[in-house]
């Protein structure tokens, strides 16, 4: 077999027959969440904001890579809840079903609390944790029907420790703890009430990535990274695809016993 055909053959099943749907899933640990759904056999859509050319190159290489992945891409502003309903609307309705909602995009605005504007504070806020809330609601009402889904949280290891100059990203991050935690409570009610116990039930949990090599940190000086690099346990960046094999771990069928967790992927640095 060669190298190409190894690359368009999944590398599982556990998620044959599911939709997922990751925001900001065209690159970065985004675009690896929906390469590891993919090879487990999910179909993917993956939502963007921005660049619509980058965004259907990285579909169309998806769908080369996984021929039954069936991706698509949906364009929308995370920090919009018209935008959030929407976009949940579309997958299902080009899909046929939503299965996993990956809540990944995320943007930043770093100053220090003295230096803060109100549109900093309340843009980060709106897409790193109100658009998670949005979403979350508009695919909780669709897998509520249905008895069964997942949701995942992608927040960071800024949501447990702080970080200076981050005051609304950390926050934004750390609210997702909360909503994490809740939702699953109200997710497990929700079924119980239903009387829709017989599958795999409704989950939801958060992962916390810590210093992974993205194109986020590609600007970010050799002597700062290695200033990173020290403070980890195992010395070394985490890569987008560590991400992805926990995200899609926690999305299978057999992971129905876990809900209202956090997870975190960080080398060590917070344990």
């Amino acid at each position: 077999m060669t190298a190409t055909q190894t690359s368009t053959v999944r590398s599982g099943d556990k998620l044959l027959g599911r939709v997922a749907f990751v925001t900001g899933g065209t690159r970065g640990i985004g675009a690896a969440i929906c390469r590891s759904l993919a090879s487990q056999g999910a179909e993917v859509a993956a939502g963007f904001s921005g660049n619509q050319e980058a965004a259907d190159a990285f579909c169309a290489d998806v769908n080369t890579t996984y021929p039954d992945s069936h991706a698509t891409v949906h364009r929308g502003d995370i920090g919009s809840a018209d935008d959030c309903r929407r976009t949940v609307g579309e997958v299902i309705e080009g899909h046929g079903r939503l299965d996993i909602l990956v809540n990944n995009a995320g943007i930043t605005a770093d100053k220090t609390v003295l230096k803060m504007v109100d549109e900093d504070w309340r843009r980060v806020l709106d897409v790193n944790l109100s658009g998670a809330f949005y979403l979350s609601q508009a695919a909780l009402r669709h897998m509520v029907e249905r008895g069964s889904g997942r949701i995942v949280m992608v927040s960071s290891v800024i949501g447990e420790t702080g970080g200076i100059g981050q005051v609304n990203y950390a926050s934004a991050k750390s609210g997702l703890f909360g909503l994490t935690k809740t939702l699953a409570r109200e997710a497990a009610m929700q079924v119980q009430r239903s009387g829709n116990t017989d599958g795999i039930g409704i989950t939801v949990n958060a992962v916390t990535p810590g210093y992974v090599a993205t194109e986020m940190l590609a600007t970010v000086p050799a002597k700062v990274l290695d200033g990173l690099r020290a403070k980890i346990p195992l010395g070394r960046l985490g890569e987008p695809e560590e991400i992805g094999r926990v995200v899609h771990f926690l999305a299978a069928d057999a992971s129905s016993y876990i809900t209202g967790q956090v997870w975190g992927v960080n080398g060590g640095l917070d344990m």
